[in-house]
């Protein structure tokens, strides 16, 4: 809490005592009918400004009470709305928000129905001053939606999403929505939604727990700013926080988050910087071949900078059971879900752009301390469900009575060529652990995996790669053969990998390219059940 500054009282009323006859001289020396000079009058009050630090303190004081679960009960009409029926609800254009200052920023607010049945308070900062958004139906398009009773006036939003100029000077595109419990996504110019962040993850993949934003700021942009400022009010049973969102929109679009998370109980799981995305179908798994379209995801890797500077790619995959993976590390430089892939011919898919797909790269600031990244991956018989969850989870629980800070940026980013210096893994394949077309049968427990490395100098070594070697390893069992080709598709270098394990044992693979002692690619790992 910020001290107050304070008056010497005694000073002052010192040197008054001190001046107070001679201004009794001076007005007897005065002619009569001229008034003796007035004070000026005193300086009007500072209006208070609205800022991070009262979302600060409106989260301490929500966690020192007990959760209110309980929330309003949606006309029936709306709870019942399907995807395609609740996707007909849009807001008008016209009736757009912020744009009365002038700034370049326009808000859109999203209605409650279909998943989204928890309300959501948005407000707008005026000079300083919040005030909530009146929820009307005159805000909406409701399609061919007939209500046989008017809604209720007092019903609320689902969330809000913002308007840029991003692709086109000359009109606005959307650049950030938030949109149930704590998600939200945002873009860079050319890019399609896919993946998603969240404020807070709790227990990904056990018997989870989502934390939801009750409340947002969002500050009236000023005429030519180039951010967004959004405030919000998270709340859970087991924690409540403050976040504030600085949105800079860019060719890749930056948000630098602020948390302060203050725990009502013990969480062991606390999901920090969490991210959501898709993997149904990639070109590591040809189990769902009933399907034109070659690849179906979000996002194909998820890419860790460790604090020892080491640069690990691994690729996601649709298990046949829940898998949970964890990176041990200390003093994290950035990690991120990304899409690699960007050639259309692998998706084949017109209308929903796969090859279109941001990656979200997360840089903390700060030191986060000790903990592990943790890759959840759940297994999807549909590309319409969410099965990837990546996050930072701290060594140390969180416990009642801390107050805990977290600080990172988020970047929407395209190819993500330019993250590491190295070689990178651009393709990841499996395949029968013999030679093609060999008649002999393949032995219990093996297999071939194939990894494509492109990128920094690898394509001077395409030349001659018997001047790099394959770098590779196995938790358990052996590696039984490797070998290096060039792949002039890729301008750079096809690695194969042959293992043997015990029929049933799991375990992880590790690979990476090296020349001599030099690194010459991220390290590639990858983790392998035998049937």
């Amino acid at each position: 809490m910020k001290q107050l500054s304070r008056r010497r009282f005694l000073e002052m009323l010192s040197a008054t005592a001190g001046l107070a006859p001679t201004v009794a001289l001076s007005q007897a020396a005065a002619p009569q009918g001229n008034p003796p000079p007035q004070p000026p009058p005193p300086a009007a009050a500072p209006r208070p400004q609205f800022l991070y630090d009262d979302v600060v303190r409106r989260a301490r004081e929500l966690g020192n009470v007990p959760f209110e679960s309980t929330q309003p009960v949606l006309p029936e009409p709306l709870a019942q709305l399907d995807y395609d029926s609740y996707r007909n609800i849009r807001f008008r254009p016209e009736r757009a928000l912020l744009g009365a200052s002038g700034g370049p920023f326009r808000m859109q607010l999203f209605h409650l129905g279909f998943l989204f049945k928890r309300p959501v308070t948005v407000n707008i900062i005026r000079e300083g001053v919040p005030t909530p958004v009146p929820y009307s139906t005159q805000l909406f398009d409701y399609g061919p939606h007939k209500f046989e009773r008017p809604l209720p006036v007092n019903m609320g939003f689902a969330g809000f999403r913002l308007h840029y100029p991003l692709n086109d000077p000359r009109s606005s595109d959307e650049l950030i929505a938030f949109l149930g419990a704590s998600y939200f996504r945002f873009l860079g110019r050319d890019q399609r939604y896919g993946l998603s962040a969240r404020g807070l993850a709790i227990n990904a993949g056990g018997e989870e727990e989502f934390p939801f934003f009750r409340e947002f700021w969002i500050e009236t942009p000023a005429p030519g700013t180039d951010r967004a400022v959004i405030y919000g009010l998270l709340d859970s049973a087991s924690i409540t926080g403050a976040f504030q969102f600085l949105v800079y929109p860019s060719k890749q679009t930056v948000v630098d988050v602020t948390a302060t998370l203050f725990p009502r109980r013990t969480v062991n799981k606390l999901g920090v910087a969490p991210l959501t995305s898709m993997y149904f179908i990639g070109e590591n798994d040809r189990r769902f071949l009933d399907e034109y379209r070659p690849e179906l995801h979000d996002s194909d890797g998820l890419l860790i900078h460790s604090g020892t500077g080491e640069w690990i790619w691994r690729p996601l995959r649709n298990p046949k059971e829940p898998v949970i993976s964890a990176f041990v590390d200390n003093k994290l430089h950035g990690f991120g879900l990304l899409q690699r892939d960007r050639a259309f011919e692998h998706y084949q898919d017109l209308e929903v752009n796969y090859e279109l797909r941001p990656g979200y790269w997360v840089e903390p600031r700060g030191d986060w301390g000790e903990g592990q990244i943790e890759l959840v991956e759940l297994p999807t018989d549909s590309e319409a469900n969410d099965n990837i969850v990546a996050s930072w989870v701290p060594k140390t629980p969180a416990e009642p009575g801390q107050t805990l800070v977290y600080r990172y940026r988020i970047t929407a980013v395209s190819s993500a060529e330019d993250l590491h210096p190295g070689g990178r893994a651009v393709n990841s394949y499996q395949t029968k652990a013999k030679a093609t077309g060999a008649p002999e049968p393949v032995k219990p427990g093996t297999r071939r995996f194939l990894i494509d490395f492109a990128g920094d100098d690898l394509a001077f070594y395409e030349h001659d790669p018997s001047l790099v070697q394959v770098d590779a390893s196995i938790s358990a069992g052996r590696v039984t053969r490797t070998s290096l080709v060039p792949n002039p598709k890729i301008g750079g270098l096809r690695a194969s990998i042959d293992v043997e394990v015990e029929p049933g044992q799991a375990v992880d693979i590790r690979a990476f390219l090296r020349t001599g002692n030099r690194a010459l690619t991220e390290t590639w790992i990858y983790p392998w059940k035998a049937e």
